[in-house]
């Protein structure tokens, strides 16, 4: 299997990882251990490439003949194929969407498949981009993943949107031609950029998660569209769906995680002041117990006739037309905050050991010059529709799980976060001017 056509000079590591590989991936597919040595120098055992037939390998099909490394060829070929590899968790995909946003716009007549996990394919529903969800069983095997994904080699095109191990290796099964994020060091840096014709070091300008995606339209040579497009539910309404006639306010006080929330007394003392400000509050989140006991607690302590909770009654994309009708929404790091934050409706997030400068909402439509809205620490950003609070502990951020460094711990730097200080940010944030409301005019951004 050549690695370029014809051979143009490069090393034998791009062949030997092709063919230890080919030879691994066959092993897990067929459920066996795959027991593959380094060959020796003198060895055959991997494919090698003709300078002037490009070796024995057959001649590979019109849709998945290999590129030349300059992206201009496929503006000349244009890829009618494309997979793209994102099995993160749900804001993760979310993330990812202006990337297959560029990808569409640069190829419109390419068929789109996104690869994701099954848990996350919510993010994309109803994605005017996207033809088809390849989701696969969250921790699923290596084989069963290559099984759900497609046959080998069927896509023009395959995009790696994470730089670790499974994600290139499906990549390498779904075309001969990829495009990733790479490691910028480490012991995975060099087969992952020989698996790559295309490639972007992850990290490499310091700045968003969104930011990190579009590099990898850079190395395409495609124009950037740098808009996170939230999901759609194709069904009509739910009953729970408040009168889009009445003022309202959403709160989301359920992180998934426990290090990233906030105290029941904030929410509490928030809710109190929205009803002051002449909005009904909605409170969401997911179907768990604990989700719902921490919705009811706030309706309880407020006015039940005026403070309604939603908690495990809508899917993330019933989420979108809710929120994008809000006055304002309220939440914390999480996916939902995410999404809020792509309807355009003016959003409040609240961050604690998290760099907002990696994973800070993405502003509606933004595309400043810099690789990031936001800077790691401040106690009030704001740019666009979103600001963003943040605890001024002196250790903000420090990218641990809690301070016990555990999901399921809590971080100072948010339980002492003051109630006042959220509110401030919610006036200043139903007081801007600057709210961009062509979502709220019906417009799919």
């Amino acid at each position: 299997m050549p690695w370029l056509p014809g051979g143009t000079g490069e090393s034998a590591a791009p062949q030997l990882f092709h063919g230890c590989a080919k030879h691994c991936l066959r092993q897990v597919a067929s459920g066996s251990r795959c027991s593959t040595r380094r060959p020796s120098r003198g060895s055959r055992s991997w494919p090698r490439t003709s300078p002037s037939t490009g070796g024995s390998s057959p001649t590979p099909t019109p849709t998945s003949a290999p590129y030349p490394r300059n992206p201009r060829a496929m503006q000349l070929i244009p890829p009618r194929h494309i997979a793209v590899i994102c099995p993160h968790r749900i804001g993760d995909v979310l993330l990812a969407t202006p990337l297959i946003r560029s990808l569409k716009s640069a190829w419109p007549q390419a068929r789109i498949d996104a690869v994701t996990l099954d848990t996350s394919a919510v993010a994309l529903e109803g994605n005017p981009d996207i033809d088809r969800i390849i989701d696969m069983p969250y921790r699923a095997s290596l084989k069963d993943s290559l099984r759900a994904v497609a046959a080998p080699r069927h896509h023009d095109l395959a995009v790696a949107t994470l730089p670790t191990d499974r994600t290139h290796l499906l990549a390498w099964w779904c075309s001969r031609n990829r495009a990733g994020l790479i490691p910028a060091q480490g012991p995975g840096h060099r087969w992952k950029r020989w698996n790559c014709r295309w490639a972007a070091e992850a990290g490499a300008r310091a700045g968003h998660t969104v930011d990190d995606y579009l590099q990898i339209a850079d190395a395409l040579g495609i124009p950037r569209c740098p808009v996170v497009v939230p999901p759609r539910s194709a069904l009509a309404p739910p009953a729970a769906l408040p009168s889009m006639a009445a003022p309202y306010a959403i709160i989301h006080p359920s992180p998934l995680f426990a290090y990233k929330q906030w105290t029941a007394a904030g929410w509490v003392a928030l809710a109190r002041h929205l009803l002051k400000r002449g909005l009904a509050v909605y409170l969401t989140g997911g179907p768990t117990a604990e989700d719902k006991a921490r919705a009811e607690a706030v309706v309880d302590a407020t006015d039940p006739v005026r403070v309604h909770t939603l908690a495990g009654q809508l899917s993330f994309a019933e989420l979108t037309p809710l929120i994008e009708h809000a006055r304002i929404y309220v939440g914390p790091d999480t996916s939902v905050t995410h999404l809020a934050a792509a309807t355009g409706t003016p959003t409040v997030a609240l961050f604690g050991p998290i760099d907002p400068r990696v994973w800070g909402p993405w502003p509606l439509r933004w595309n400043g010059p810099a690789p990031s809205p936001w800077v790691t620490r401040m106690p009030l950003q704001h740019t666009g529709n979103v600001w963003i609070v943040q605890g001024i502990e002196p250790c903000v951020p420090c990218n641990q799980e809690g301070c016990d460094h555990r999901p399921d711990s809590l971080s100072r730097c948010l339980t002492s976060l003051p109630a006042v200080r959220v509110i401030r940010a919610v006036d200043a944030a139903l007081g801007s001017t600057e709210h961009t409301t062509t979502a709220h005019d019906g417009e799919n951004p």
